[in-house]
């Protein structure tokens, strides 16, 4: 009972720390979410041990039950990675073309496998996942903002009217200027009553100033609206 109280305390306290790292930043999953994600999978993981222990006792008691019983560790386990998944897919918003969320998806499911790994008596594992996990939501986000090239590259959002006439004024204006497209979507907007839009994506070079960009777009014939997406 001791042991089992200390993996589920433990659980807890590392989904804790996760989780008000994403809470923190404003996150769609955010501090007790991933407590009960690290909990869910704990206990996941303590059935398991549980099952594999009272088949084993079974089996030392009757030797002829070793051929009826048959014990598979990862089982419970895999089911739950699984089952994360579909959880982490609840907090990927979609939004004019824009993706928020991923790393909050990503972090629930870090989280279960380190709840899966406490259910099972690998502290070790745990410690060292929880503690890189953090490093990585904190301090490298710190170092992403701080990367160069991230400054250079932004998202445009345009709304048009003609879209041969204007992806190919476009096409012409990131030559001039040393533009680089990294994706281009299209898509109806359905706040502008469906009305053509497309998000680009593009890596611009220092001396280039982004609002600069959008005002020589917008000067385009055919565009009806453009602005820079925020993330």
């Amino acid at each position: 009972m001791v042991d089992i109280f200390i993996r589920i305390s433990l659980a807890i306290v590392i989904g804790g720390i996760i989780g008000y790292e994403r809470q923190y930043t404003n996150s769609p999953a955010g501090f007790r979410t991933h407590i009960l994600v690290a909990l869910g999978a704990c206990i996941i993981s303590l059935i398991q041990v549980k099952m594999v222990n009272d088949t084993l006792v079974m089996i030392s008691s009757n030797e002829a039950l070793a051929n009826v019983y048959k014990i598979d560790m990862g089982r419970l386990g895999a089911q739950v990675v699984s089952g994360i998944g579909f959880l982490g897919a609840g907090t990927i918003i979609h939004t004019k073309g824009s993706i928020k969320g991923l790393t909050t998806a990503a972090s629930i499911w870090v989280v279960g496998c380190l709840g899966l790994a406490i259910g099972l008596g690998y502290y070790e594992i745990s410690f060292v996942g929880t503690v890189a996990s953090f490093v990585v939501l904190s301090l490298f986000k710190f170092i992403e903002e701080k990367l160069k090239w991230s400054k250079n590259e932004h998202k445009i959002y345009i709304g048009y009217l003609n879209k041969e006439q204007v992806m190919e004024a476009i096409q012409k204006y990131c030559i001039t200027k040393d533009i680089t497209v990294l994706n281009l979507e299209f898509y109806m907007d359905s706040d502008k009553e469906n009305r053509e839009a497309c998000l680009i994506t593009m890596r611009k070079s220092k001396a280039t100033d982004i609002n600069d960009i959008i005002l020589k777009c917008g000067l385009i014939s055919g565009i009806t609206s453009i602005y820079e997406v925020k993330e």
